[in-house]
């Protein structure tokens, strides 16, 4: 899809910048943030939030310009700003990047694992390159993210949160269902250690985000993205605030006796609906009418 296409999805800066929130000013003041994938998307957005209440950041990805142009904007709301080009798939370029936020703040709150990726395809049609690569950033990246940055805290003896940004796997993911496997690995991963690493007060939550428009919507063919607003009983998709809003309530005191949760923003996707970023297939088509139901071809 062309420049055009990118640009539409998503919140500007003026908007990122004036958009009502339910959280005082200042809540995270003189706490330090790290925000992977801030550079576009939901990751620009959470990094937003995390800036316009005071936080001091550090944010990674791959793509020195969209990262630089993030930190340009993100230094605007009067805080620090740490900027880290790296691979979240190399742990020791991961390990470098959590010590030197350590060495340039000396502390570490929260953790928000937003980096990812996927695209859609048929599973038939999965390369194994295609397949690792998914695999490999939005789970193992994960976890190079989640393990530094607690044995960091362990052993400075700090408490600290994480937060995971997932996916809405729970009726499964047919048309990502590279990222579907990864979504739930993290997951599953991250219940687990919330578990091991409660001793040294270390929180691990999840963010499952629905069908939520951001930047990531012009990777969706159109037929794909058209299913999005009927994937859920609102029958919209939601938006970037909408999960920067739930991660900031999982990273500030009101989630404070909240562990291995997945908090799920989707519009009641869960319960109803079926999002095809490939477009749905003609088998699955869904009848017009209730009268359609009793045609002899849809009786068969």
């Amino acid at each position: 899809m062309g420049e055009t296409s990118v640009r539409r999805f998503g919140f500007s800066e003026s908007r990122l910048r004036e958009n009502p929130t339910v959280f005082k000013s200042g809540l995270f003041a003189g706490q330090v943030i790290v925000v992977s994938g801030a550079g576009s998307g939901l990751g620009r957005a959470i990094a937003a939030l995390f800036a316009r209440l005071g936080a001091n950041l550090a944010i990674c990805g791959r793509n020195a310009e969209k990262l630089e142009a993030a930190a340009e904007f993100l230094r605007s709301f009067g805080g620090e700003v740490m900027m880290g080009q790296l691979s979240i798939r190399d742990n020791e370029q991961v390990d470098k990047f959590i010590n030197d936020v350590h060495d340039r703040f000396g502390r570490l709150d929260v953790l928000v694992n937003n980096a990812g990726g996927q695209f859609p395809q048929a599973a038939l049609d999965f390369s194994a390159k295609g397949w690792n690569a998914v695999i490999d950033t939005n789970l193992n990246g994960t976890w190079w993210m989640m393990q530094s940055a607690a044995r960091k805290w362990v052993a400075e003896k700090q408490p600290g949160a994480i937060v995971n940004i997932t996916a809405d796997i729970w009726r499964g993911m047919p048309g990502i269902a590279h990222t579907g496997a990864a979504r739930a690995g993290v997951t599953y991963l991250s219940k687990s250690v919330a578990v091991e690493w409660a001793p040294h007060h270390i929180r691990v939550n999840c963010v499952a985000p629905g069908c939520c428009e951001s930047s990531g919507f012009a990777n969706y063919p159109p037929e794909g993205a058209a299913t999005f607003k009927e994937s859920n009983p609102m029958r919209r998709a939601g938006d970037e605030w909408d999960i920067a809003e739930a991660v900031i309530y999982m990273s500030a005191p009101s989630a404070k006796f909240i562990t291995g949760e997945v908090l799920t923003v989707d519009g009641g996707q869960q319960m109803w609906g079926d999002p095809w970023p490939t477009g749905r297939p003609e088998y699955f088509q869904t009848v017009n009418s209730p009268g359609d139901l009793l045609a002899p071809e849809n009786m068969k």
